[in-house]
């Protein structure tokens, strides 16, 4: 039998920090991963993209290297975007990096990099394709055909289509060795679950990948108490984070990941300098942990097969504040408390940390903690901070222990952590 979901997502809510790696054809034209469809480029005009791809500076193990060094513990790159070309070598399709310039499974060297780096390794792999003769173009909402004449009347078979989409994926779950996430992308319409012979094509891939994670995206409700066989290990909010979490109809936690893009694209765009800081991604990041979710963080490379230097940088200074602090992230999630007004809490066994994005004068005051705190200490360097159950003067905080800080700022204006240990 096979199970309808992973035997283990231990490592994934442990993990809670991944690197999105978004790239392929359309970073030449660099506007964006949806220029096709934006810009309705038929399939002979993105041609010129296809005969000129050729990143001569793809080095993955650069690529890896950085991903480790942000403290990222695994990663998901696009093996097939919307428009159809694939990054790796497929039997199935002459659209594929082997047949450009480059000559290279560019999937292959990205699994072999991050592996060696010792990193989980996954696969995006789009369930659209406006390459594909046989995907509807006309009436659907985003094929860059959409409303052509020249395909009113064009005849599809979109059960041939169905059936090459499950043999790719068929290659990538058998010739790449072991994969930890296969993560589609996306349902619409009339197009979910068992549209895309969803049932079947979970059935495969588990037996292919038997511990593979796989995303929420192929339809189905993975809230349900009974979900669907495709409904998924994990839900996937998109350049959003929930409210509360997400949780099933009795109200248990359902594992997440929100993936978010560093600047205002997911595939390289050239004019697109929006970048969030190091700060607001790691305050991001924590409040996913705080809601016992993941961050995937997006890069878009470009033509050239770099990581732009403004991620580069943001990636590095996130980097060296995880070297300090990723104790209160790795294998943490939520605490029973509720928000303080200060930050946020993540939790690890007995282990509570309070990270302070904000102070006003006097100590912290930490809520409903009173008389349970055996120590403190900064995370960063360890250094002792005082607890006390009593703050002269104070009459309404009668459950409250505080922090008896001698900061006249934070020390680190980013995230300054404490970590408690509970009695």
């Amino acid at each position: 039998m096979i199970p309808k979901k992973a035997k283990s997502i231990n490592w994934f809510t442990n993990a809670r920090f991944g690197m999105f790696i978004h790239w392929g054809l359309y970073a030449i034209p660099a506007r964006g991963e949806w220029v096709r469809s934006q810009e309705r480029i038929s399939n002979e005009d993105y041609e010129i993209y296809f005969r000129e791809f050729n990143p001569t500076n793809y080095d993955p193990k650069k690529w890896a290297q950085l991903a480790k060094y942000a403290g990222m513990k695994y990663a998901v790159m696009t093996a097939k975007h919307h428009d159809g070309f694939c990054l790796f070598d497929s039997k199935l399709t002459d659209y594929k990096s082997t047949n450009t310039p480059v000559k290279k499974d560019l999937i292959k060297d990205y699994l072999d990099a991050f592996r060696k780096e010792n990193l989980r390794v996954g696969l995006y792999y789009s369930l659209l394709d406006w390459h594909h003769d046989e995907y509807p173009a006309y009436n659907d909402p985003y094929h860059p055909m959409r409303g052509n004449e020249l395909f009113r009347n064009k005849e599809y078979d979109f059960s041939k289509y169905v059936d090459y989409m499950h043999s790719q994926v068929r290659e990538l779950t058998t010739n790449y060795g072991k994969l930890d996430i296969m993560w589609f992308d996306f349902s619409y319409d009339d197009k979910t679950g068992d549209a895309w012979g969803a049932s079947e094509l979970v059935k495969m891939v588990r037996s292919n990948q038997p511990e593979i994670l796989i995303n929420s995206r192929l339809g189905g409700n993975l809230k349900s108490i009974d979900p669907e066989v495709y409904a998924g290990d994990f839900a996937t909010p998109e350049q959003m984070i929930p409210a509360e979490g997400v949780f099933d109809e009795l109200g248990n936690p359902v594992p997440w990941e929100a993936c978010i893009t560093m600047n205002d694209h997911w595939g390289y765009c050239a004019i697109d300098k929006d970048f969030k800081s190091a700060k607001q991604i790691i305050r991001l990041l924590v409040e996913c942990v705080s809601k016992d979710g993941n961050l995937l963080l997006n890069v878009g490379p470009n033509a050239k097969g770099e990581i732009p230097e403004e991620s580069v940088e943001v990636l590095l200074q996130i980097g060296k504040w995880m070297n300090k602090n990723s104790d209160s992230i790795y294998d943490c999630g939520s605490s029973e408390l509720p928000k303080p007004e200060w930050g946020r809490y993540t939790k690890n066994g007995k282990k509570l940390y309070a990270h302070i994005f904000e102070r006003s004068l006097g100590p912290i005051v930490l809520k409903g903690l009173k008389g349970k705190i055996n120590k403190a200490r900064l995370l960063s360097d360890l250094s002792e901070i005082k607890v006390t159950d009593y703050w002269h003067n104070n009459l309404d905080d009668q459950d409250s222990a505080f922090l008896d800080v001698q900061w006249a700022g934070l020390p680190d204006e980013i995230d300054t952590v404490i970590e408690l240990e509970l009695k």
